[in-house]
Parts: C-alpha cells; sequence; structure tokens
C-alpha cells in the first residue's frame, strides 16, 4: 500500500497532492542535504518528504506568517478549534454579510486565523489578490461550512504540522525565489512548484515569460539538485517552455485531473511534468525524447 499523503491546513489551487508520490520516488537527497522549497504553496510536497533540515519560502507573506505562528505556538490545536468554532457558527448565522466582514477584518489586521478563514470557506478554495494586496476572493455560499467533523479535520491537520516541527530543523521565510535557489549548496536539493506559465493568472505576483527565463537562470547558476513542477501538455495545448527553456533537463510526466469551478462534469486532465538536472530512478527520457513513459494517475 502506499504511503497515505498528509493534506495540509492552507489549500492551494494547484496543490500537488497527487503527485506526491512520484515526487518522492524520484528526489535526489541524503539525511544531510537541505531541502529548498522556493515556492512554498501549501507545503504538501516538503511536508510529506519530511526532510530533516529545510527552508520553505514563498512571496506571498500571509502564507509564511501562518506556519511561523505555528512553529511558536501561537497558533495550536486548541486555539484553531476555538476560532473556527466561534466564527462558524457567525457565519452560519449572518452567511455572505459575515464573510465579508472577515475578508475586510483581514485585509485590515492580517490575523492569520482570519487567513484559514478565508482559505477555506472563500470560492472554491482560491487564494487571490488584488493590486493594492487585499485578498478578494469571493464567498463560497456554504454558511454551514464549519461543521464539527470538518472543523476536526483542519484541527488535526494543524496538529500533525506542529509535530513535524517539533522534529524537525525547518524555517519558514517570505523572500523571491533567486535568493532561496542562492541559499542552495552543492549536496542540497531544490524542489520548484512555480505558478504554471500558460495556466495560472493568479498569483501574489505575478508570473510571466520573464520570471519563468529568471528561474531557469537562478537554478543554472546553483550547484544543487533540483526539481521544477509544471505542465506538459493537454489535449488542447503543448508547453512550449519545456522544449524552449528546459531542454537538457530529465523529463518525468503523469497524467493529472483539475476540477476547475465547481461542476464535476469541469474535470480536466492535464499531463503535469518533473524535470530533474539528474538521472532519478522513476520513467526518465530527455524532454528532447517524443516517446516518454507516463504514469498514470486517475484516482
Amino acid at each position: 500500500m502506499p504511503d497515505k499523503v498528509f493534506v495540509p491546513p492552507l489549500k492551494i489551487q494547484g496543490i500537488k497532492t497527487k503527485l506526491v508520490p512520484l515526487i518522492k520516488q524520484n528526489i535526489a537527497m541524503d539525511k544531510d542535504s537541505v531541502w529548498y522549497e522556493p515556492f512554498m504553496g501549501s507545503g504538501v510536497v516538503g511536508f510529506n518528504i519530511e526532510p530533516e533540515r529545510a527552508v520553505f519560502a514563498d512571496t506571498n507573506p500571509h502564507i509564511i506568517d501562518f506556519y511561523n505562528r505555528i512553529k511558536d505556538g501561537t497558533i495550536n490545536p486548541s486555539s484553531v478549534r476555538a476560532f473556527l468554532e466561534n466564527e462558524g457558527k457567525l457565519l452560519e448565522q449572518k452567511g455572505e454579510e459575515y464573510y465579508y466582514y472577515v475578508r475586510d477584518r483581514f485585509n485590515e489586521e492580517h490575523d492569520p486565523l482570519d487567513f484559514l478563514f478565508l482559505n477555506r470557506s472563500c470560492f472554491n478554495g482560491m487564494i487571490r489578490y488584488n493590486r493594492s494586496g487585499d485578498f478578494n476572493v469571493p464567498y463560497g455560499h456554504k454558511p454551514q461550512r464549519f461543521a464539527k467533523a470538518y472543523i476536526t479535520k483542519i484541527v488535526n491537520q494543524v496538529a500533525h504540522v506542529s509535530e513535524l516541527l517539533l522534529n524537525h530543523s525547518w524555517s519558514f521565510v517570505c523572500q523571491s525565489f533567486e535568493r532561496t535557489i542562492a541559499m542552495a549548496t552543492e549536496g542540497d536539493f531544490v524542489y520548484c512548484d512555480p505558478p504554471y506559465l500558460g495556466r495560472h493568472t493568479d498569483y501574489y505576483d505575478s508570473w510571466n515569460e520573464k520570471s519563468e527565463k529568471a528561474l531557469r537562470v537562478a537554478l543554472n547558476s546553483s550547484k544543487a539538485k533540483f526539481m521544477v513542477s509544471t505542465w506538459d501538455h493537454n489535449e488542447y495545448r503543448t508547453n512550449d517552455y519545456i522544449q524552449a527553456l528546459w531542454s537538457d533537463c530529465n523529463k518525468i510526466t503523469q497524467n493529472h485531473y483539475y476540477h476547475v469551478g465547481a461542476n464535476e462534469a469541469n474535470r480536466k486532465p492535464v499531463v503535469e511534468a518533473l524535470l530533474m538536472n539528474y538521472k532519478a530512478s522513476g520513467f526518465l527520457n530527455s524532454v528532447a525524447d517524443n516517446n516518454t513513459r507516463r504514469v498514470n494517475d486517475e484516482q
């Protein structure tokens, strides 16, 4: 039986939950390596790899603040339960009006528990900001969102992160991917899950062709081994940037499905790619090889 994949308390669109087993099988690091994750997002990959030492980074300060508050004990399972029980009752009573009240409160005060509340009650679990840096995702229209079982699930997720932090040397920093990659040395490992160029339109910072090229330059300058998650193709088009920017990398692909919107009919397949500057144990081909073997994931 495959290892169970731990799902973290913050949900991010594009979360790599179903890709974790493939990533875990093909990383190249030992007990002395430091894990660097310049695009932390939900943290699902690093939290499941469980490296002894790690630097989790993101340009979104609210994600970093949330996990630092778990690390210093300000946020703990008890505080999360009490907060969500109270706020959940108010959401159930007042609905949309209360959601937008909390959203305004968060944009003013930046409380990490408000961030968790919004992340779990907004539309489709999105994290999106306007040009002023304000969270602007609309209400998900689920006034009974924080049922007892759902709160317990989130509390257990926070408890698991708390336990991981007690047993590992991990840090969470808000900084650019260039700075994070520059910290890695020979023998370390860099896992990158950048916004997908040509697919993601919303991120805390914008992501464009210039950003993708800068990532390639930063990784080329590093002596560490690296793995980059990106999309390879779907039924409509191919990611031309793989050939243009990452042609010297080895590639593993896996079928993946995304739910776009609330309708089950919008279940869209995409082939994900892992790009590496080393030879791993999986199904490896160079990017130039059009016969790359794929691993199916249709669960």
